[in-house]
């Protein structure tokens, strides 16, 4: 058996077919190689955009760290100045506590008869000659007269000799 003879229409569109088939092949290799570089071109677009998000997130969390060091800094700050005046606090109470007992100790001294006679005096003179004076429970004298009235009890004198001091009694716990 023979094979059939071709036909004529078919023969003559062979070429038509084979430059159309040519064509399509060029316009998917086209197709496909704009979509490649579409697609890179959109990777190449991301990858700029994820760096960029990357270095801001490092941006803001260097500035979120560096916020919160600040915060933490004033915060340590405050608290070690708080804890140095609750310790100088500290020392001034305990340096008044001592005074006031080594001064109530001067009352049971030879030396106390003397040094409530001379408070007696100086209260006569600052509130004159009819001025009512008494001891006072922690030592020293008390007075008053009409309208007017001096504290020269023993802790009154201890605390105000203390006050004279001023910032020279915190010599006595600074470096």
């Amino acid at each position: 058996m023979t094979p059939p003879a071709p036909d004529p229409a078919t023969v003559a569109l062979d070429p038509v077919r084979a430059e159309l088939l040519r064509a399509a092949h060029a316009d998917a290799d086209a197709v496909l190689a704009r979509a490649e570089r579409e697609a890179a071109a959109l990777l190449d677009r991301a990858h700029a955009e994820a760096r960029a998000v990357l270095e801001e997130a490092r941006r803001q969390g260097e500035a979120d760290g560096a916020a919160a060091a600040r915060d933490l800094l004033v915060r340590a700050r405050r608290e070690a100045r708080s804890r140095t005046l609750a310790a100088r606090r500290e020392a001034y109470d305990e340096l008044h506590r001592e005074i006031a007992e080594r001064v109530g100790e001067l009352r049971g001294t030879p030396a106390y008869p003397d040094v409530r006679e001379r408070l007696e005096r100086r209260a006569q003179d600052l509130l004159g000659p009819g001025a009512e004076t008494a001891e006072h429970p922690g030592g020293g004298v008390v007075a008053h007269a009409p309208g007017r009235w001096v504290d020269l009890s023993l802790p009154t004198l201890a605390q105000h000799a203390l006050d004279r001091l001023g910032g020279e009694v915190r010599s006595l716990w600074e470096p």
